[in-house]
């Protein structure tokens, strides 16, 4: 009886740890993360301008890659190109144990074939400066534009380029916080100039949205 009793206590032991453990991240390298960054008046600008998928707001996305045995985000933040921790991505949109600020976007199946060049681009552009002026093909990377480049450099278009405006919808005048960025710059805001943004790359119909596990 006391050993019946003692395996019981076992097989409960064991059940609860299992059914304790957080369930774990269903990300794969190639995946793109689109994340709201409240970084303040620049990224509402940027979320006013263009509608995500299903009408949701995205300032920022980086490109999940493996290294070691590790998932990273590779992206375009701050100064350059550069690798951080999952961890650190998500904690900039304010996502803990639940995740409401992130979107999962994978290549369709029959895109795939492009994911290794598309990854082997994007790596070899981690150092490479931040692109300030939003500007395309001047040697400089923002986050989206990052990501849409290695995609599109392998024959196969995945995203397009479209023109951008920096002026509020409602209003027709260009946002102030944007006048304040582009004389800071000393150069002219690059309203109607080719280009590309979150928002805009998540309702892509070359990619699935994934419903996004807890994320560790």
């Amino acid at each position: 009886m006391k050993e019946i009793t003692l395996f019981l206590c076992i097989i409960m032991l064991l059940w609860t740890s299992c059914s304790q453990r957080p369930k774990q991240s269903n990300l794969r390298e190639g995946d793109i993360l689109f994340q709201d960054l409240n970084c303040g008046e620049l990224c509402d600008a940027i979320e006013t301008v263009t509608e995500g998928y299903k009408g949701r707001k995205f300032s920022h996305c980086g490109l999940v890659v493996k290294q070691g045995d590790s998932l990273m985000i590779l992206e375009a933040i701050g100064d350059k190109v550069q690798l951080n921790t999952l961890k650190a991505f998500v904690r900039r949109s304010g996502d803990t144990a639940e995740v409401k600020n992130l979107l999962l976007g994978r290549l369709k199946p029959s895109y795939l074939k492009i994911l290794p060049n598309a990854l082997q681009f994007a790596m070899s552009q981690i150092g490479k400066p931040y692109d300030d002026a939003f500007l395309i093909g001047n040697g400089k990377w923002y986050c989206s534009e990052l990501i849409y480049e290695a995609f599109n450099k392998n024959g196969m278009p995945i995203f397009t380029l479209e023109p951008m405006t920096f002026k509020n919808p409602m209003t027709k005048d260009f946002f102030p916080a944007w006048i304040n960025y582009y004389d800071n710059l000393k150069i002219p805001i690059p309203e109607k100039e080719p280009g590309i943004n979150p928002g805009l790359m998540s309702r892509s119909d070359k990619l699935d949205i994934i419903p996004i596990q807890k994320i560790q």
